[in-house]
């Protein structure tokens, strides 16, 4: 492949983005929710095991 070719058709297209299988973004407000919970349930069993 010469120089005068690989420039004749332009710039490469950047590659579109894949998706990993994650979450979709929007579910924030779900995962405080979730999360503040397994705070306060991890909280009580450390508290009613006497462990604190």
């Amino acid at each position: 492949m010469t120089a005068a070719a690989a420039t004749a058709h332009g710039p490469a297209a950047p590659a579109p983005r894949t998706r990993t299988g994650g979450p979709d973004e929007g579910s924030d407000l779900l995962e405080h929710v979730l999360g503040w919970a397994l705070v306060v349930l991890v909280a009580v069993l450390v508290t009613r095991l006497g462990l604190l």
